[in-house]
C-alpha cells in the first residue's frame, strides 16, 4: 500500500497540508496517509534555575497521541473512500528522523505546511519545514497556507541545464512523473538568456534525451531572480507544482544568505515538489 506521510504540529499550516495530501492520494494511487508528529523533549541544563519546569516524557506522549486523535477525526470526512488515515507519534526530531519513518512506513512522498509572511515568521514557522526539503532524500511536497488541492496536470521544472547528468534525480523524477501524467515545462532562467531562439544547449539535449518519455517543453527566460522568475511563470501558465532540485551549498552561504529552495516555499503560492540530487 503506498504511503503519503504528513508531518504535524496540529497548526492550521499542518491541517491544510493533510487535507492536500488525502486528495493526492488518490490522484498517486495511495491508500494510505500517516500523519506523524514528533515531539521533542527538552533536556534540562544543569547551568538554568531550578525553578524550570521538568518535562514529563509519558505527558508529552500522551498530549501528542491526543493531538493526532484529534486530528485524525477532524479530517475523517475529508478522506476519499479507500483511504486509510493513521497516525505515529515519537520523541525525535523531525528532520532528523523523517526519512527513517518514511522507510519503515514504505512512504513514497512526505506533504508538509508552510506559512509565508514577515522574515520572523518565515524563521519561526516555516523552519521545520525549509530543514525537511534541504535534509531528506525523499520527495518532499511542500503546500503554502490556504493552498488547495488541484489535480497536478501540469509541472514546472525549475532547471538552471548544468550537470544535469549528475545533478538530476531521473529515476525519482520519473516514477513521480509516471505516478502525475502531467505535462512537463522545464524552465530556464538566466541574464540575457541566449538560448530562448530555441535550440538547446549540449547539457538540455542530455537533459530532453533522459526525459523523452515525458515530452517536457522548453521555455528560457531572461532574469536575475530565479524565483520571481519561475513562480510568474507558473502562475501564468496555471501550473499545478513547481519542481526544484535543491543543491548543496558552502557552510557559510547557507548560514547567512536563504538558499533558493527556502524562497520558493515562503514565496510561492503553488504547491512546490522537491526532490533531491
Amino acid at each position: 500500500m503506498k504511503t503519503i506521510i504528513v508531518p504535524t504540529d496540529f497548526s492550521e499550516t499542518a491541517y491544510n497540508a493533510a487535507r492536500y495530501a488525502l486528495q493526492l492520494a488518490t490522484q498517486l494511487g495511495a491508500g494510505r496517509v500517516l500523519l506523524y508528529h514528533a515531539y521533542e523533549l527538552i533536556v534540562p541544563i544543569p547551568d538554568l534555575p531550578t525553578a524550570v519546569p521538568m518535562v514529563d516524557i509519558d505527558e508529552l506522549k500522551g498530549a501528542s497521541l491526543d493531538g493526532l486523535n484529534n486530528m485524525k477525526n477532524a479530517l475523517a470526512a475529508s478522506a476519499p473512500a479507500g483511504v486509510v488515515l493513521d497516525g505515529r507519534a515519537e520523541n525525535h526530531l523531525l528532520a532528523a528522523n523523517l526519512d527513517n519513518v518514511c522507510r519503515e512506513e514504505g512512504a513514497e512522498v512526505v506533504v508538509m505546511g508552510i506559512t509565508g509572511g514577515s522574515q520572523l515568521e518565515e524563521i519561526l514557522v516555516g523552519s521545520n519545514t525549509v530543514d525537511v526539503v534541504k535534509n531528506s532524500r525523499f520527495p518532499v511536497i511542500v503546500v503554502p497556507t490556504g493552498a488547495t488541492f488541484k489535480p497536478v496536470r501540469k509541472i514546472a521544472f525549475a532547471c538552471n541545464l548544468r550537470n544535469v547528468v549528475e545533478t538530476t534525480p531521473i529515476g525519482p523524477l520519473k516514477g513521480l512523473l509516471d505516478l502525475f501524467k502531467a505535462e512537463l515545462h522545464v524552465v530556464n532562467v538566466s541574464k540575457d538568456n541566449k538560448e530562448n531562439e530555441g535550440a538547446l544547449s549540449k547539457e538540455g539535449q542530455q537533459l530532453d534525451e533522459l526525459l523523452k518519455a515525458y515530452a517536457p517543453q522548453y521555455h528560457f527566460l531572461d532574469g536575475t531572480n530565479v524565483v520571481d522568475a519561475v513562480t510568474g511563470f507558473a502562475e501564468a501558465n496555471g501550473a499545478d507544482l513547481i519542481l526544484i532540485v535543491p543543491r548543496k551549498h558552502g557552510l557559510f552561504e547557507s548560514i547567512f544568505k536563504r538558499s533558493n529552495s527556502s524562497k520558493f516555499a515562503f514565496h510561492t503560492t503553488i504547491p512546490l515538489l522537491s526532490i533531491h540530487q
